[in-house]
């Protein structure tokens, strides 16, 4: 059986090493990128099955990331799981008509983030 890929893009490498170990050990395969264009090349060159997305990234932010993704058809059933410290309502607003999925603050739980992550894949 093939396994779930998750793209992981935050320019936090702490974060980034929390979930991809801990997403690992449920045995998903994690790609992982620290800026918005990486993220955006990523997700166009390896159609991940879920994407894991910050807002606040270097080049491009979040939300651009998602835009772009979600405004091509072969992109718009990727399911983005927004993690970031931005928790007032009009963030989650933007994030919601920008097409984000779920949206969830730092700090985090890694076991809420998983079920999250589960929902969608499993």
């Amino acid at each position: 059986m093939q396994k779930n890929i998750i793209l992981i893009v935050d320019d936090e490498p702490d974060i980034v090493e929390a979930l991809q170990t801990r997403l690992e050990q449920e045995n998903f395969e994690c790609i992982t990128a620290y800026d918005g264009n990486g993220g955006l090349e990523l997700a166009r060159a390896k159609k991940p099955d879920l994407i894991i997305l910050d807002i606040m990234l270097p080049n491009l932010d979040g939300y651009k990331v998602c835009r772009l993704l979600k405004f091509q058809k072969e992109f718009q059933r990727i399911p983005i799981i927004m993690l970031t410290a931005r928790d007032k309502a009009e963030d989650r607003l933007l994030g919601e008509q920008t097409g984000v999925d779920y949206y969830m603050t730092k700090p985090f739980s890694l076991d809420k983030l998983v079920a999250t992550v589960k929902q969608f894949l499993l």
